[in-house]
């Protein structure tokens, strides 16, 4: 079993699905994840909204700050995640 590594470079992401809403989530591969994704492969979510493209991302070097980052957007509401991907918006960390 591979090891999980806690430090690297890790992303959290918003991807717009094809109804308009939104899904969050982190990463080590962000353009394998995408395609994940648009196969119906990523998570159950996405999985019938395909396909979806990336709206907003940020590059992070530790796990926990990335994983805490994408647990906060995960509480935003859908006008607020709008702002963030908008540029309206700062994140919690930047």
């Amino acid at each position: 079993m591979k090891k999980f590594t806690k430090i690297g470079q890790f992303y959290v992401y918003i991807v717009q699905c094809q109804d308009g809403t939104y899904y969050t989530g982190y990463t080590l591969d962000i353009e394998n994840r995408l395609k994940l994704h648009n196969k119906g492969k990523g998570a159950k979510y996405t999985r019938y909204r395909r396909p979806v493209k990336l709206v907003w991302s940020k590059k992070y070097k530790y796990f926990k700050p990335a994983f805490l980052e994408e647990k906060r957007i995960k509480k935003l509401t859908r006008e607020q995640k709008g702002k963030l991907v908008n540029g309206k918006c700062r994140t919690q960390n930047g």
